[in-house]
This record gives structure tokens, sequence and C-alpha cells, in this order.
């Protein structure tokens, strides 16, 4: 039978993730789905499951800052790259283990971040945003020009030595994408009930009332400067995490992995997905990262038929991410979690309007 509401009489009724029978039969449909992926799907479409699940990361960590905590950022791409240059030079260089170089990594960024989200104690809206992209500016000027070549020996790139652990190495072309599939969906996942939860907590919800109202947040008791910059650092550490996984995944780093662009299109995500919703961040990384490849499809498809698509194919990429982050932002500002809310309130409730 269909649940028509939700009507809790305690208090750890109300603290469960999941409330109703339909919402654990997605979540197992959703658990069945991640273990059947890597036996169905060959070496190129589990390359791109592994790059949805390193964006889903990313993705989460970009929404508990700005759908949170409305502090708007645009120096994503910079972070992605602290950490995985800090995860790469510890590692290959310094002889660390790699999930302990990762997990420094995770920690340098969130220090990181945390230093360039001082001016949000001051700034809000536009002017954070400008901020925030000189951060980005200022991480990749330092990248690129790699001063006394102390990141990439002057090469402009590093290549990465293959990941492994305890004896453990990923393999080479038949079971490498499978491997790293399976660390990555470990990750991703944790990394979704990681930040699920911390908005069940006092410091997620402190979060939230900065964004809703932060002169009322600090009326009740809500410490600004330490909410604000709290925010900073957890959101930088899990893009740091993406940043470090995509530089042991793709066994090379360089700056052009993380420019403006890529800024741009990890606030694509959540604006596209749902602002303030973790799913929401799982969608948009999903849609965002899968739309180049759909395009790309069809211009094959069509190339002979309309050779323009073909020829003018990163235009027409551009273009279209402009497209869809207008009529998301028109049509439904909430992005894909709305639409899907929706359609789950539909059923639950027909056949009555609401």
């Amino acid at each position: 039978m269909t649940a028509t509401g939700v009507h809790h009489r305690s208090y750890t009724s109300e603290l469960r993730l999941r409330a109703t029978r339909a919402e654990y039969v997605r979540l197992a449909l959703m658990g069945v789905l991640l273990v059947v992926v890597p036996f169905v799907l060959d070496n190129y479409w589990m390359s791109i499951a592994n790059t949805i699940l390193i964006a889903i990361i990313g993705a989460v960590g970009l929404n508990i800052l700005v759908g949170y905590t409305g502090q708007i950022s645009l120096g994503q791409g910079g972070f992605l790259a602290v950490g995985a240059y800090t995860s790469v030079i510890l590692s290959d260089r310094m002889g660390l283990p790699t999930p302990l170089a990762i997990a420094f990594a995770v920690v340098f960024t969130a220090v990181v971040g945390t230093f360039f989200g001082l001016p949000g104690l001051r700034l809000k809206g536009l002017y954070l945003a400008i901020a925030t992209l000189a951060s980005q500016q200022i991480i990749e000027f330092f990248i690129r020009r790699d001063i006394g070549d102390f990141l990439t020996g002057g090469l402009g790139y590093i290549n990465v030595e293959r990941f492994g652990f305890l004896g453990f190495q990923i393999g080479g072309r038949d079971v490498f994408e499978r491997q790293w599939y399976v660390i990555l969906a470990i990750l991703a996942v944790l990394s979704v009930m990681a930040a699920r939860n911390l908005f069940r907590t006092g410091l997620g919800r402190s979060f939230m009332a900065v964004r809703d109202q932060d002169i009322a947040a600090e009326a009740i008791g809500v410490n600004l400067t330490r909410a604000k910059l709290t925010a900073f650092a957890v959101s930088s550490g899990f893009v740091g995490l993406a940043g470090a996984l995509t530089a042991h995944y793709s066994e090379v780093v360089s700056w052009e992995k993380f420019t403006l662009q890529v800024s741009i299109l990890y606030l694509a995500m959540i604006i596209v997905g749902g602002l303030g919703s973790i799913a929401g961040a799982v969608y948009g990384a999903i849609f965002m990262t899968l739309l180049p490849v759909v395009i790309r499809n069809v211009a094959n498809a069509f190339e002979s038929v309309v050779p323009f698509l073909g020829n003018q194919l990163p235009a027409v990429q551009n273009a279209t991410f402009g497209l869809v982050i207008i009529l998301f932002l028109i049509i439904e500002p909430r992005g894909l979690n709305r639409l899907w809310e929706r359609i789950k309130e539909f059923f639950r409730f027909w056949p009555f309007r609401y």
C-alpha cells in the first residue's frame, strides 16, 4: 500500500534516513544497480561510470558549500588541483602509501579551502564569487608556472604510478576499469552517506541556518565564523578527495584538468541536479557527465547528414551546456531532484491531485 503521509511518533522514527517501505525498495534497487554495472558494461562505458563516481564526490562537496551554506564558490578546479598534486607528490616522491597520501591530500585541501574561505566572513553573493574566482586563478597560475619546477620538474605534467596498497595493485587493461569501479563506488557511497548524515547534526543545521538567514542564525547562537569556515573546509575536503582520485585514476596530472571550465562544470552539476540536495548533486553529476557523451554519439550518428555537428563539436557541447542551465533555471530552478520528487508525489497521491 502506498503511503499518503509520513507521521512520526518518536524522535527515533523522525531521525531515520528512510521513513517508508518505498524508500527502502528504491535503496535496494540502487544497490543492485551498483553491483550489476561492472558485469554489463564494456571498458568504454565503465570509464564513463568511473568518471561519474569521481564527479559525484566533487559535486556533493560543492553542494555542501553552495547549496546548503549559501556560499558561492568558483574555485573548484583549483581545489581539485590541490588534492591531485598533493596526493601524487606525497605518494610517488615521498613514498607514502597511496591511501595515506590521499588522506593527507584531503586534509591539506581542507586547510587551503579554509584559507580561501576567509573572505566569506565579510563578503556575500557576487563579491564572494569573485573572491573564490581569484582563488581559482591563483592556484591555476601557480601550477601552470610551476615556479622552481617543484611540481612537475619542468615537464608540465606528472606521470602517476599505478595505484597499489599492501601488495594489491590495479591490473591491466582487462580489469583496470572494473577494479577502479569497486574502489570509486565504495568511496562515492561513503561520501554520500557522510554528507547526508552531516545535515542531521547540529553543525549541518548551522550551515543551513547561515544559508537561510545569517543574521537570525547569529541571533540564536550560531557562530557564523565557525560555520562558514567549517563549510569551506568540509566542502574542500570532499573536492580534494575527488582531485586525488582523478590523479590516481587517470595516472597523469596536468594543469589542463583543473581550469576555470572545470569549476563551471561542477557548478552546473549542482544547479541542474538541485541546490541544497545531496541526491541532486548525484543526479547532476550523472547528467552533466553523460551529456557530452550523448552529444558526441549524436554528432557521430548524424555526421553524414549534418557535418556541422562533427566539425564544431566543442562549440556545440558548450552551447548545449549553457542552454541546459538556462532551461533549468527558468523551468525548474530546483533541478532534477525536484522533478524526481514530483514524480514520487504523483504516484504517492494518485488518483488525487495533491
